[in-house]
This record gives structure tokens, sequence and C-alpha cells, in this order.
């Protein structure tokens, strides 16, 4: 009895250790598995280092780098920063030396690019002066296929100059499409509600859609009641073709005028010192401006300020820049004389 027992305690010992046996070889397999999986991904971390590190030196040109990886992205970031700011800079020098234009304005979206024009000559007009714009197109503005002969050939392409009506699509606005599907010699300005105080406005829009639309030399602003020689304009405008940005017209200053009740009153006058005289400025009539200037226009209109006058804010447009202003007395349209530009009807 007592040996039985003594036997029975003997192999309980036995399957206790068997169990341990078992738990620690799974235990072993789990920390085998584990190891691995861990071992893997620090091999896959440690060749994804040794290939950032070889791309940054195949592209710095060194040796072998103890840099982390992150160090090693913000420096091939900031070297791909750095060609764009290059790039960049070399860019806006050019834009500087060619007078404030950027290669990324497109002169022609073709694979050949267009003859530059010698100008686009804007004749500004407003509703109910249809009379004035047939008298012109009588006596100095040609049509169909002689338009097309002076833009050929003199590299000079014309247009009236007109907005909206604030009633939008009524018979005044009805009037100006029928009269340009007729024509074809209209720019129509739909941002624009036509209003003399707003003169100046129309001014800007003018300038910036033509630059827009036109790759020319130059570009001119003439009123509706001016008749034009369109030879002595284009030699004109060509003996100034040296100058990368000038500003072209009839000069002159004035008395700027402080009381409402006055004709020509300037609610600003108070901008224009003690003496109260207008800054030099080409006569609204008939002026000229370079392309750099027009694309100046173009790319701050919306922050160009405006004066009670359309000539007096297009010449302080410019006040600021380094522009030629040329008195050209050919642009004075009060006297005719042999070789002048204008006249006024």
């Amino acid at each position: 009895m007592v040996n039985g027992r003594g036997s029975s305690n003997h192999r309980l010992p036995s399957a206790s250790s068997f169990q341990s046996r078992i738990c620690f070889m799974m235990l072993s397999m789990f920390a085998t598995m584990a190891s691995l999986y861990v071992a893997g991904r620090l091999w896959q971390d440690a060749t994804n280092r040794v290939h950032l590190i070889e791309e940054l030196d195949r592209r710095t040109g060194q040796g072998h780098s103890a840099i982390s990886v992150d160090d090693t992205l913000k420096i091939i970031n900031c070297r791909e920063q750095q060609k764009k700011l290059v790039a960049l800079q070399m860019e806006l020098e050019k834009a500087r030396t060619e007078g404030f234009v950027s290669n990324y304005f497109s002169e022609d979206s073709g694979t050949q690019r267009k003859k530059k024009l010698l100008a686009v000559v804007g004749i500004f007009t407003r509703f109910g002066r249809k009379n004035n714009r047939d008298a012109i197109r009588k006596a100095w503005m040609p049509a169909g296929a002689a338009s097309k002969k002076l833009e050929e050939e003199k590299g000079i392409i014309i247009r009236f100059v007109i907005g909206r009506s604030a009633n939008r699509g009524d018979i005044s606005d009805k009037d100006i499409d029928n009269e340009y599907r007729q024509t074809n010699d209209f720019i129509i300005l739909n941002d624009y509600l036509e209003a003399p105080k707003e003169s100046s406005k129309k001014e800007k829009l003018f300038f910036a859609h033509a630059v827009e639309n036109w790759n020319a030399e130059f570009y001119v602003k003439v009123n509706d009641d001016i008749y034009i020689n369109i030879d002595a304009l284009g030699a004109a405008l060509a003996s100034h073709l040296d100058k990368s940005r000038v500003y072209i017209g009839c000069m002159k200053s004035g008395e700027v005028f402080s009381q409402p009740s006055q004709k020509w009153y300037e609610p600003e006058w108070w901008k224009f010192g003690d003496g109260k005289s207008y800054f030099l400025h080409a006569s609204g009539e008939i002026f000229a401006i370079s392309h750099p200037l027009a694309h100046f226009i173009l790319i701050n209109r919306s922050i160009l300020r405006t004066y009670a006058h359309d000539d007096v804010s297009a010449g302080s447009w410019f006040i600021g820049l380094d522009v030629k202003h040329v008195d050209e007395g050919k642009f004075c349209c009060s006297s005719w004389s042999s070789g002048s530009v204008c006249a006024a009807s």
C-alpha cells in the first residue's frame, strides 16, 4: 500500500514536467517568430536609409553620409526649392530688363510667333455717337480688306472702344451689337458700364484688353471726335521704337479746381499740394504708351488710382516709374500742321 502510493507520487511530477516543456517550446517558437519579424522590419528600414543616403550622395556628389532619413528628405526638398528659386530670379531679372514683361505672358498660342504689330489704336466712343463713328470710317479708318491690309503692311489695328449699358441688354446694347455685326470694328468691354465719370476705368480696361489680345509695340487711345493721319501716326511711333518704356502725347499741366461748383472740379484736389497744379500728363485727345507700360496696367489695374479726369489718371500711373515722357507736338490736335498726327473735328 505504501509502495503503491509512492509509485503514484513518482508519476505525477513526470506529467507536470512534460507540460512545462510544451509551454516552453511554444513560447520559444513565438519569441523566434517575433524576433524574425522585428529583424525584418529593421532590415527594411535600414535598406530604405541606405537608398536615401545613396540618392543624396548621387545628387550632391559627396561621399558617405551619416545624416538621418528626415534630414536627407529635407535636404533633397531644399535643393529642389533652390532650383526653382534660381529659375524665378533669372526670370525676374529678365523681366526687369524687358520692362515689366514676364515670359509667362504668352504672345501667341501657336507654334510660330506672329509678327509684332506697331500699334493697336482704340477710339473711345459712347452710346448715341454713331454719326461720329460713321464719319471716322469714311475719313480715316479703313474697313474690310483695307483694314486687313493696314494690319499686314503697317502693323496697325484700329477699333472703336465701348462698354455696356447700365440696363444690360437694352436698346443701347442691342444697337451696338447690331453695328458690331455689320462692321466688326469694336472692342466691347463687357465689364465696363458706360458713364462719363468712369472714363478712367475705361482706359485701364482698354489697355489691359488690348495687351492681352494683341502683341504690339504701342497702344494708342484716341477720342471719337479726332481725325488721325495714319501714315503720320505710324512714322511718329516708329521714331520711338528705341525706347522701352515711353509715354507719348501732347504734354500739359494746369490748375486743380477745388470748388464743387467749378466745371473741372477735382474731388481729391488736396493731394496736389498748396500749388494746386496737376503734374505733367498727356492730353486725353490722343496719347500712346509702349508695350511694357500697357502690361504694367494689365498687372496692376485693380490698384491703380483714378482721378476726376482720364488724362490725369493715365499720367498718374506712370509718375513713379522709370518712364520716358515725350512731349510730341505732332500729337497736339488743336492746330493742324504739316506732319501732324491729329486734328480736332
